[in-house]
């Protein structure tokens, strides 16, 4: 899946600095996340592969607390880093459809050397 790297709201931090978000993550995933996401607007023609997504099993991050939201999580490789396609629930989405918000163990921009503008790719891993 192919896109373009957005500027975003600064609130993911937060939620991915969370004990339980942390903790999901690792156990999850395998890593902890670095503070924040990576935004990620979906090229038209991939758009279809982010609608296919949404129907397959996948892990989600569950609070303890009902005052958070849950997110399904979708193990990725983005360059040569390891991560995951969070997808909040839609009620809660800040993004438009066509926004994936991408986390990772370390800073993707820095790590890949990319900022607002640039265009990624995104390998969906299987589950």
């Amino acid at each position: 899946m192919c896109g373009k790297i957005v500027g975003g709201i600064k609130k993911a931090s937060y939620f991915t600095n969370l004990d339980w978000v942390q903790e999901q993550c690792m156990t999850k995933l395998g890593f902890r996340p670095h503070p924040g996401t990576l935004n990620l607007q979906i090229e038209n023609d991939c758009l279809q592969i982010l609608e296919q997504l949404k129907l397959e099993p996948c892990d989600a991050l569950v609070p303890p607390d009902p005052g958070f939201c849950s997110a399904r999580i979708y193990p990725v490789i983005i360059g040569k880093e390891k991560g995951a396609l969070l997808m909040p629930e839609e009620s809660v989405r800040v993004h438009g459809d066509a926004i994936v918000e991408l986390i990772a163990p370390k800073s993707l921009k820095d790590a890949l050397n990319v900022d607002d503008g640039d265009s990624l790719t995104v390998i969906i891993c299987d589950s």
